[in-house]
């Protein structure tokens, strides 16, 4: 039971560790997300097909603390479930129930601290020359791919980039902080990565005034919106301008921030680590997490 709350706490850095986040952000996090899980808990207890009355059944093992600490830790180390509840002391079952009751309640909260800039806060950043045509506020977007169990006679995952079966992620960061603005629902791997920003929506939702930053996989940026913006491709069967150089260079520097925050996300091993939960609730995942990302230092205060 040495992963309780009451225990772990006293030991602040593998608090960290475990749960990739300090005591006190989990007890803030804690204080936002429990009248979330409060109100669940009544529609769950007050559903009309509930045989039971309120009341009745085994109570609780775990306090509600540790029912939000058992499913962050679940995000950060993906232990198997057996595992989980020894460090614990419930079984494996019970973890299950509370990863199931907990998830969706990280992921709302995870997405309702995801804001688009707003186009009335601008601030003015130093760039250079090269990029003078890029607004002042900017949404940077990439995607990541996470190996996952091989379905049955089915390729329809397998991509050709990873060599391997894969989901696909999207994730929009304000290019200013690095804070995580927007996460799409999970894709198979092969889909391409301007084919899932279309499919997102994520167009439609960004302000026509801010601008929208890619990489090379984003090429049809500049003719989907105004202020798109991606590298300079090579000429084909030329060499690469000079100009186009110092121009891929500096916009390098400039989205290298999505690239920090894609690497935060991916500390987290439920997430990157092969998935074994069969491509269910990828997605809930995958924002539960960018909100936990968004709560560190870094991003918080952004």
């Amino acid at each position: 039971m040495i992963m309780r709350y009451d225990y772990l706490s006293q030991h602040a850095n593998v608090f960290q560790k475990c749960a990739g986040l300090t005591v006190d952000l989990f007890d803030q996090l804690v204080d936002d997300v429990l009248p979330l899980y409060m109100e669940a808990e009544e529609r769950r207890l007050n559903r009309p097909q509930r045989q039971r009355a309120i009341g009745a059944g085994h109570p609780f093992e775990l306090a509600l603390h540790d029912h939000v600490l058992l499913t962050v830790i679940w995000l950060r180390l993906y232990p198997i479930h057996e595992v989980l509840g020894y460090l614990f002391g419930v079984s494996d079952s019970t973890v299950s129930r509370l990863i199931e009751r907990v998830l969706p309640i990280l992921e709302q909260s995870g997405r309702d601290g995801m804001r688009l800039p707003d186009p009335g806060k601008k601030r003015r950043r130093q760039l250079p020359d090269l990029l003078k045509d890029i607004p002042e506020l900017t949404v940077l977007v990439d995607s990541f791919e996470q190996r996952v169990q091989r379905p049955r006679n089915d390729d329809s995952h397998y991509s050709g980039k990873k060599k391997q079966h894969t989901l696909k992620s999207q994730l929009a960061v304000n290019s200013d902080t690095g804070r995580i603005v927007d996460v799409s629902d999970s894709v198979p791997g092969p889909t391409a990565d301007i084919k899932l920003l279309e499919a997102s929506g994520l167009l439609e939702r960004l302000p026509d005034e801010v601008g929208l930053g890619g990489d090379l996989a984003y090429l049809k940026l500049a003719k989907l919106r105004r202020h798109g913006f991606s590298p300079r491709r090579k000429p084909r069967g030329k060499d690469r301008p000079p100009e186009d150089v110092a121009y891929n260079r500096a916009f390098s520097q400039f989205r290298i921030v999505i690239e920090q925050t894609i690497g935060q996300v991916r500390r987290f091993q439920s997430v990157t680590a092969t998935d074994r939960n069969h491509r269910r609730q990828h997605g809930a995942r995958v924002a539960a997490v960018a909100g936990l990302v968004n709560r560190l230092p870094r991003f918080a205060l952004a």
